[in-house]
């Protein structure tokens, strides 16, 4: 049914002989199409089957978009809009019209329920937040029916988080979490600050930083203090030139140049880089720790 999925791209426009100018026009529309009989249906999806005859696949994706019309209505309440909802019913409706098979002697109305509902519930939890918060199997039979069980707008009692629990087939804890999401509203992570307000609190001023561990910052003590001890010591032992090389070319900020050495020492600069490099070297053997004995 490759060429057939190219109606999602124009839902509306595949059910009309025009285009339409609002989701009520396109309602009103498809609401004339002629509801399919039995054996009319059954015909048609034979077709299909075996001939692959993507007109008859049209005529059976049209004859059922008043349903698809009828069951997005029951997810207006999530705040999403209505047309939206409509097409994503027509992407399953039109994957159930793939896969109906009509030797199962069921009406493609009955077969098609769970793969138009299967793809408006993944629009709706794409869409409902900015941040998913329905991931598992449990959480997503939460998310649809945990409004609708809900008597009032209060906290669940334990016994009706219970209730819910033991109707759902979920743990209390999952609805109790659920419940809390649902509560919930969207946060920017790291928001910038209004004028008008001292602080900000965002999930980001909760975050740890990267050093806040304190043995890590007595390790890192311990490991800089042994460094400075071990680098004073090597250059202690190096002979006078050339501690003065190294701590005027590395250790200070108005750097000095090869040539101004070699002017001081009245050598080239090529020699000075030799003593330079030199010393360098023994400075990384000085430094390097002894290995521990097994």
């Amino acid at each position: 049914m490759s060429t057939a999925t190219a109606l999602v791209a124009r839902p509306y426009e595949c059910a009309l002989a025009g285009p339409v100018g609002s989701v009520d026009a396109y309602v009103d529309r498809v609401s004339r199409i002629p509801v399919l009989d039995r054996e009319t249906e059954h015909a048609l999806a034979v077709r299909f089957r075996d001939e692959a005859d993507l007109d008859a696949a049209r005529k059976l994706v049209l004859a059922h978009l008043r349903f698809v019309v009828h069951i997005a209505r029951g997810y207006r309440g999530y705040g999403l809009p209505f047309g939206d909802l409509i097409q994503e019913g027509n992407v399953g409706l039109m994957k159930a019209v793939k896969r109906f098979d009509p030797a199962l002697n069921v009406r493609l109305v009955s077969f098609a329920v769970h793969w138009i509902r299967a793809e408006i519930h993944e629009y709706v939890l794409r869409n409902w937040r900015l941040v998913k918060i329905a991931t598992t199997k449990a959480q997503r039979k939460l998310f649809f029916n945990l409004r609708r069980m809900k008597k009032n707008l209060t906290w669940l009692s334990a016994e009706e988080t219970a209730a819910v629990a033991r109707d759902l087939g979920v743990t209390p804890g999952e609805v109790t979490e659920m419940e809390k999401r649902l509560a919930a509203h969207d946060m920017a992570f790291d928001p910038s600050p209004d004028a008008d307000e001292e602080e900000t609190y965002s999930p980001a001023a909760y975050l740890p930083a990267p050093d806040a561990d304190p043995a890590e910052q007595v390790e890192d003590a311990e490991w800089e203090s042994d460094s400075s001890l071990r680098l004073r010591t090597a250059l202690e032992r190096l002979d006078e030139r050339s501690r003065d090389i190294l701590e005027r070319r590395w250790m200070r900020e108005d750097k000095a140049t090869l040539h101004e050495l070699a002017g001081q020492y009245g050598v080239s600069a090529e020699r000075i880089r030799q003593i330079e490099a030199n010393a360098l070297g023994k400075l990384r053997g000085m430094m390097t720790p002894e290995p521990v004995p097994a």
